[in-house]
């Protein structure tokens, strides 16, 4: 009986040991040895398996004011992005969790794009959304490109519109689109670099403030990649003091936020309340900073934006140029007890897309974030989420504060370059697994 025993432990000893080898289970190994298992396990959120299935792209995460996580993304059909295929169609799914994302809801249609079909410009397809839920009320907002004709092919007769979704309960149904393309595009008409030729709304997270409250809401921010009439990339923000019902440009039209090396962006405020942008680049990231001399009146300047990367001990995107997020937690450093706040900023590690992973670094006072060339150098760790091609990514805190965190990935093997779009996953993190247990939760 004994002899029995220990045979049958041998036996699944070894049979445990051969599983762990297999290639194709590499992807559920744990690569993060020195810190405990994530919160929540990995979860295909919009799965990609064969060749066969419709391609999904660009991640988008909110979370509501009472907890539920909303996911709006890419459905491609056309297998390409907005109008670089004529009459290509893309669809809006969503998916919400209850739960912090232990599970989700079913798969749903925001919108059908309609392709050929299509009786208007707008509907052909619908893609790159950004999203934000109101801390205050069970309002949603999504805004996305729309229509037929690529970002790089437009005119400023003929553009990409910006398609706005409301969602009234928290995510679960959405209003019929409205185009505000018109209301952004002729803020620049009149500037030095204007009119421009197409613009581009950041997908992924839509940043409300923490600070300005202006009437009913707390204000947004949303970066915007413009073309100008010499078709040189511009970063701007817009902001909006009624939950996207209107918008205003930040700062003047004649100086944007990044020039030339501009390309998608996000943004995020700053300890102080100032808005700091993180634009992608080749090889990292551009930064800057828009200082205000009144927050409710929204006057300020930008000052100059930097580059971070390997040569300044920054945010490393070795041989690839993606889109990412920037987020700022509260946290205490476990080493002295400090309190401090925690940047963060996603990106593919590389080289080119693959390896996605989450920078951090530590903003003790002022002095850390006193200007762009600050920000941008000598970030204090990286944590490696992803071993496998994967490129754009977005995150979230949670309520029940941990790190909502999203990312394209060929998990199956599935080519993205030769497919159109990738496997959507999600996972969630504690401060403490980011940074390798050096700071936890600060509850504010």
């Amino acid at each position: 009986m004994k002899k029995s025993f220990y045979l049958l432990i041998t036996l699944l000893c070894l049979s445990t040991f051969a599983y762990g080898c297999k290639p194709e289970d590499s992807i559920n190994d744990n690569k993060r040895p020195s810190q405990p298992m994530p919160t929540v396990e990995r979860y295909d959120l919009f799965a990609v398996k064969t060749a066969e299935d419709v391609a999904y792209r660009i991640p988008s995460l909110a979370v509501t004011r009472s907890g539920r996580l909303v996911s709006v993304v890419d459905y491609r059909i056309c297998r390409s992005d907005i109008g670089v295929i004529n009459n290509g169609r893309i669809d809006l799914h969503y998916r919400t969790s209850d739960d912090h994302g232990h599970t989700w809801g079913e798969t749903k249609t925001l919108i059908e794009g309609k392709g050929a079909e299509a009786t208007d410009f707008m509907s052909v397809g619908y893609g790159d959304p950004c999203i934000v839920a109101d801390r205050e009320s069970d309002r949603v907002l999504v805004l996305s490109c729309a229509g037929n004709v690529s970002f790089h092919n437009g005119t400023r007769e003929v553009h990409q519109n910006v398609a706005r979704f409301y969602s009234e309960d928290g995510g679960l149904s959405w209003s019929a689109p409205d185009d505000i393309a018109e209301s952004i595009y002729s803020m620049f008409d009149s500037s030095n670099y204007g009119p421009i030729r197409s613009m581009f709304i950041a997908s992924g997270a839509i940043y409300q403030s923490r600070y300005v409250k202006v009437g009913n809401y707390y204000r947004l921010y949303c970066a915007l990649l413009a073309r100008s009439k010499t078709a040189t990339f511009m970063n701007y923000v817009i902001y909006s003091d009624d939950f996207g019902a209107s918008w205003k440009l930040l700062g003047d039209a004649n100086t944007p936020a990044v020039y030339k090396t501009a390309d998608e962006a996000k943004v995020v405020e700053l300890p102080d309340g100032s808005i700091l942008i993180s634009s992608r680049y080749t090889g990292g990231r551009y930064f800057n900073i828009f200082n205000f001399t009144d927050a409710t009146a929204a006057t300020g300047m930008w000052m100059t934006a930097s580059f971070s990367g390997a040569e300044n001990g920054g945010v490393k995107a070795e041989n690839n140029a993606t889109n990412g997020e920037v987020a700022l937690i509260p946290v205490v450093r476990k080493a002295d007890g400090a309190e401090v706040d925690l940047l963060l900023q996603s990106l593919p590690l590389g080289p080119e897309r693959k390896n996605v992973g989450i920078y951090y670094k530590e903003l003790e006072s002022s002095l850390d974030y006193v200007s762009p060339q600050i920000i941008a150098a000598d970030w204090d760790g990286v944590m490696q989420v992803s071993t496998l091609n994967s490129a754009y990514s977005t995150m979230i805190w949670q309520k029940d504060n941990n790190l909502g965190f999203m990312y394209e990935e060929e998990t199956y093997g599935v080519s993205a370059y030769a497919h159109g779009g990738y496997n959507l996953v999600y996972e969630s993190f504690s401060i403490e697994e980011i940074t390798d247990g050096k700071y936890s939760y600060r509850h504010e």
